[in-house]
């Protein structure tokens, strides 16, 4: 349709080494064109792997800060509706421990039958011992806590009452060796006061 005005020059075959040169480049091509193809999609796999593997270790690890977070947050609650119920009485005993003064915080809630106490500026523990914290009840000393305390920081512990229905009608405070637990105190009463 083209040639009408006899303008087209007829149709020669290539040369033999040129034909091959092209048919040599395009099969070389092919193949190098699938390897790329096949290390992009193998790169893009692993990136895919990595990815999802980095997103479930990072769920993982936010969702165990959350367990131990609200774990905390339901201590801290609990300690402070301890403090600040209706039933809590508050006791504070001013202390003197090798020569340290310092002070005990009694937050007693006659209505969840628990205590909480705080220990501040007691003078660490000699090697071998520990500060040993009593009932006082209707039915002698008992045991209610053992307290050691390697530095001189503040302490806080939560305490139920005894089971066995005694009722408790104060506390008091010893400093025990280690090894005693059981019985009544053998070593120096550090305070020791009736409700």
């Amino acid at each position: 349709m083209t040639d009408w005005l006899g303008m087209i020059p007829s149709p020669r075959s290539p040369r033999p080494e040129l034909k091959a040169r092209v048919l040599t480049r395009a099969v070389t091509k092919r193949r190098s064109a699938r390897w790329v193809t096949v290390l992009a999609a193998a790169a893009a796999v692993a990136a895919v792997a990595g990815a999802v593997w980095w997103a479930r270790t990072t769920i993982l690890d936010l969702q165990a800060q959350r367990a131990q977070l609200a774990a905390e947050l339901q201590a801290k609650a609990d300690t402070l509706s301890l403090i600040r119920s209706r039933a809590t009485r508050v006791l504070q005993i001013p202390v003197s421990t090798n020569g340290q003064v310092g002070a005990i915080t009694i937050f007693a809630d006659t209505a969840s039958h628990r205590w909480l106490v705080t220990c501040h500026h007691l003078a660490p523990n000699q090697p071998g011992e520990s500060y040993e914290l009593w009932f006082i009840t209707d039915r002698g000393l008992k045991r209610a806590a053992q307290m050691a305390m390697a530095r001189p920081d503040p302490m806080m512990i939560a305490l139920e009452m005894p089971k066995d229905g005694a009722k408790v009608m104060g506390a008091a405070m010893s400093i025990e060796p280690d090894s005693s637990v059981t019985g009544d105190p053998r070593g120096p009463i550090v305070f020791h006061l009736m409700l």
